[in-house]
């Protein structure tokens, strides 16, 4: 069994100045290119099989998407393949873009 934590918008702007915590934006380059949340890395889902050893296995990892579907998936595979601390982001960036947050370009 997976084993990933949801967390909130709110959660995540707690957990957002923290070394400790990576940021991964699973969505396309053309989702990415709209705009994405500052500091995370850009790892299209597709390309997560490929690119999951890039990513440090010290931190919380929370994958985000556009709504949460796609990182929840990214989120699972990552625990799976033993990525500790995997999280997804409920309700993607559109969540936080509501909540207040910062989306750079």
């Amino acid at each position: 069994m997976t084993s990933f934590v949801n967390i909130t918008v709110a959660e995540l702007h707690e957990l957002m100045d923290k070394p400790e915590v990576q940021l991964v934006d699973v969505r396309t380059d053309a989702e990415i290119a709209r705009g994405f949340i500052k500091g995370a890395i850009c790892m299209p889902l597709h390309l997560l099989p490929l690119r999951l050893n890039e990513l440090a296995t010290d931190k919380t990892t929370v994958f985000y998407c556009q709504m949460g579907g796609r990182s929840a998936q990214a989120a699972a595979f990552a625990s799976a393949q033993g990525l500790k601390g995997a999280a997804n982001l409920q309700g993607g960036i559109l969540a936080w873009a509501q909540s207040g947050g910062e989306i750079v370009a």
